[in-house]
């Protein structure tokens, strides 16, 4: 049976790749911006197989070292030029190519037709340069990408980042207003599908961002720093919020709902119904009935403490209630705890009941 997740996640790795080996700072980049300077076209193929031999003819046989300026010569002739998978040599330029014709295309031009079946007719990264649009359009099988300009990205760029810092400051308020509902065991289906929700819109946003960072290239370093700062610890959390709540009588994996998750459409993110399904812990009709932590949450903000010793707490004690309950001595009784680590844990979770319950009223 074909998996057309699996399919989604193997093109859009491929995507990502040819994205880095095009990205300004690159040596091909360079020569496609020597192109559009220069205002003439070119059609490229990254890929060198038996099948482009099969639908190429005419051109020459070069099998050269690549660079910027050679590939900006070649693009003055006709025919398309054909470089290996590393962007390392140019093998082929002036080359006539000819596609299946009953391959389906929405494409006009010449170029940009030929470019596109190609693409799904091999399944490699084929470049289009249109000298009177000043474009450049990346077709790998059947997407299209069209390469914007440094400044442009940039632009999308910082609106994305601010929208992040949005929402990673809403991301914060609800996670520090669940810790505390956990402490006085007042949780609902409805606070940890908020929390959720959140981690997901705070997960998608930064995915676009390291989109625009990898079309950034070298360009991209700073944004690139900006972002790490600003998610760090948010998969952490997601993974933990889900051991913390998925029912023990569910089959389901950590990874099966992180999937279920992403696979909700934005327009139902907003949905705590929704987001509750996909956790596997309730649906629209349950939003306010109770939930019991195990603890994930709160042991992983405890100091020192390693994450092969907090999987045997949780599966000591079984709930976060019977943990805050246990004295040192409860504590010690754990494998791999002794008296130092017992009381670092019993003075840590203290130290959060405090401080979460501080936060919350005052």
């Amino acid at each position: 049976m074909i998996d057309p997740t699996g399919d989604r996640q193997a093109h859009a790795a491929r995507l990502r790749i040819t994205l880095a080996a095009i990205a300004p700072g690159t040596m091909l980049r360079e020569g496609l911006e020597r192109i559009l300077r220069g205002r003439t076209g070119a059609l490229i193929v990254i890929g060198h197989d038996r099948q482009i031999d099969a639908i190429s003819t005419g051109g020459f046989n070069l099998n050269v070292p690549f660079t910027a300026t050679g590939l900006r010569e070649l693009a003055k002739m006709d025919g398309a030029i054909i470089i290996d998978a590393d962007t390392n040599r140019i093998m082929r330029a002036a080359v006539h190519l000819m596609p299946d014709a009953a391959i389906h295309t929405d494409e006009s031009g010449t170029r940009h037709r030929t470019a596109d079946r190609v693409a799904r007719q091999t399944g490699l990264p084929v470049i289009s340069v249109s000298a009177s649009m000043h474009t450049i359009a990346l077709y790998l099988e059947d997407t299209r990408h069209v390469l914007e300009a440094a400044a442009a990205i940039l632009g999308h760029a910082n609106q994305a980042l601010a929208t992040l810092e949005r929402y990673k400051s809403r991301l914060d308020e609800v996670s520090d207003a669940l810790s505390a509902l956990e402490i006085e065991d007042l949780v609902t289906v409805r606070d940890v599908a908020v929390v959720a929700q959140r981690l997901e819109m705070v997960s998608r946003i930064a995915r676009e961002i390291d989109g625009y960072v990898l079309e950034l290239g070298s360009d991209g370093r700073l944004l690139s720093l900006q972002l790490e700062e600003l998610v760090s610890g948010v998969d952490a959390e997601r993974a933990l919020v889900i051991r913390d709540y998925l029912p023990t009588n569910n089959r389901n994996t950590t990874e099966d709902v992180l999937r279920s998750l992403a696979d909700i459409p934005s327009v139902s993110l907003v949905d705590p119904g929704a987001v509750s399904a996909a956790l596997r812990i309730g649906n629209d009709l349950t939003l306010d009935s109770a939930l019991s932590p195990r603890g994930y949450r709160l042991l992983s903000r405890v100091p020192r403490l390693p994450a092969t010793v907090v999987d045997r707490l949780v599966d000591h004690f079984g709930s976060l209630q019977k943990l805050l309950a246990a004295n040192i001595d409860d504590l010690q009784a754990v494998e791999g705890v002794g008296d130092l680590r017992a009381r670092g844990v019993r003075e840590g979770l203290s130290r959060l009941a405090e401080s979460s319950i501080l936060e919350r009223y005052v």
